[in-house]
């Protein structure tokens, strides 16, 4: 026992111990069976030896004369059946060739073909009465079997069985093993792929937590040998992954802190140039360098902060960024859950909705929030109306630096990073961002944020609301 628990938990082993366990348990059925199932669980009326002394009965009554058969019979009387004898022209005899032979159709052949001759199998017990001619003592209860056996001159030898000493047919015994074989297969089956099923569902749930927090731990290496190895394959995979975007972040962050030592110096540079048109183009170019550097370091610094994924009230984010917005003297409308739990990181989130309601407000009229819960997602749309982004455009804005000249001016600020902080934000959390124009004029900017069972729990006690947040709170 010892050397088979330390055989290695592979999938080969487990599936052998299903197959084992699938046997034993067919077998235990089948103990219980023969040990609980009375009658039924006797040997088959074949095996029982009854047709072999009833054939021997028939064939010694046969072979003596007519007058001795019924004292013969009488004598082959044994404590599990009685024996008696009929001639042709009897009233029994006629009874028993008008017999019915619809019921035990296969029992009757069986029987026939055993004794070699014509034979009937009568139930008493279940019609309420004995065939006419047949002598039977009325004062007793019927008994439940009889077999009658038709002798070559026509006349008749009447087994009346007391009570049942064999079992079911071997078909329907065979078709008891095979039904006990599939409920013990279907059970250990059950519970063998629950016990499989189980490193698999961690190991998806982790693979999932990890597309919506890249900074999530690495997987516990449990369960069969070869799904311990993609376990620690995948580990492997996210360590390097993490590694990467570790360096690749500290190394650009670097680079653009390092542009503002040449960024100071042109300035100072730009302070001997006598030419104040040139100088002051100077200047504009330096200035719009140190806020696209600035802009950068920004979203490189959020990215090497690692925010842990925590709960959070997600229509209370869009309310206070909506509130915040509110003592600005801008007015945004909320649709939406009063209450939605998600897990996720607040801050970037946060940052994200600023961004695209800080676009809306500034770009466009009557921006508003609707929060939506779907069956697995909960998504944020954010509206306006003002002038749009160009169709062939709708995908570009999300690169770096890209601007929209014809409704995004560098009057108003910022360098083109927003959007593009936003996108990363969102697939961060293993979500999408997609933007799309209005009818009649608007952009709107659809979140969509997964989880990873259903949001039904999530907004289970929430209630639509629909409200401008105040121009001011106390």
């Amino acid at each position: 026992m010892k050397s088979w628990s330390r055989l290695p938990d592979t999938i080969a082993r487990r599936f052998a111990v299903t197959e084992v366990l699938a046997v034993a348990v067919t077998f235990a059925l089948v103990g219980l069976f023969r040990t609980f199932g009375g009658v039924w669980s006797l040997p088959s009326v074949e095996r029982s030896g009854l047709l072999n002394e009833a054939a021997d009965v028939v064939r010694m009554i046969e072979a003596a004369p007519p007058p001795m058969r019924q004292a013969l019979a009488a004598a082959a009387a044994t404590d599990v059946f009685q024996t008696g004898w009929y001639p042709a022209a009897s009233r029994a005899s006629a009874s028993l060739d008008a017999a019915p032979r619809r019921d035990d159709e296969s029992v009757q052949k069986t029987i026939s073909t055993h004794v070699q001759r014509a034979a009937a199998v009568l139930r008493p017990a279940r019609t309420g009465s004995v065939p006419p001619g047949i002598v039977y003592d009325h004062s007793k209860p019927l008994v439940p079997y009889m077999l009658a056996v038709q002798l070559n001159d026509g006349s008749w030898v009447v087994f009346s069985v007391m009570r049942r000493t064999w079992g079911i047919p071997g078909p329907d015994r065979w078709a008891i093993w095979l039904c006990f074989l599939a409920v013990s297969i279907t059970i250990v089956t059950y519970f063998a792929a629950r016990q499989f099923s189980k490193p698999i569902e961690r190991l998806a749930a982790a693979v999932r937590q990890f597309g919506l927090n890249p900074q999530a731990p690495p997987i516990a290496e449990a369960g069969p040998r070869e799904l311990q190895q993609v376990i620690k394959t995948f580990n492997s995979m996210q360590a390097q992954i993490q590694k990467f975007v570790a360096y690749r972040t500290m190394m650009l962050a670097a680079i653009s802190h390092d542009l503002r030592t040449p960024l100071t110096r042109m300035r100072l540079r730009g302070e001997f140039i006598q030419d104040p048109e040139q100088q002051a183009r100077l200047f504009r170019d330096v200035d719009e360098m140190q806020n696209m550097v600035d802009g950068a370091l920004a979203l490189f610094r959020d990215d090497a902060v690692a925010e842990e994924t925590t709960s959070l009230d997600l229509p209370r984010v869009l309310l206070t960024i909506a509130n915040d917005f509110a003592d600005q003297g801008v007015d945004i409308g909320y649709i939406g859950p009063a209450h939605a739990v998600y897990q996720g990181r607040p801050f970037a989130l946060k940052r994200a909705f600023t961004n695209l309601i800080d676009n809306a407000a500034k770009y466009g009229k009557t921006p508003e929030i609707e929060l939506s819960c779907e069956e697995t997602a909960f998504v944020v749309a954010i509206r306006d109306r003002g002038p749009g982004i160009p169709p062939d455009a709708l995908d570009s804005v999300f690169r770096p630096y890209y601007r929209v000249d014809k409704s995004r001016n560098r009057s108003t600020g910022g360098v083109g990073l927003g959007l593009t902080v936003v996108q990363a934000i969102v697939q961060g959390h293993g979500g999408e961002i997609i933007l799309k124009n209005r009818p009649g004029g608007g952009l709107e900017a659809c979140i969509v944020l997964p989880v990873a069972g259903s949001t039904a729990n999530a907004c289970a006690l929430s209630t639509d609301v629909s409200e401008t947040p105040p121009d001011s709170r106390g």
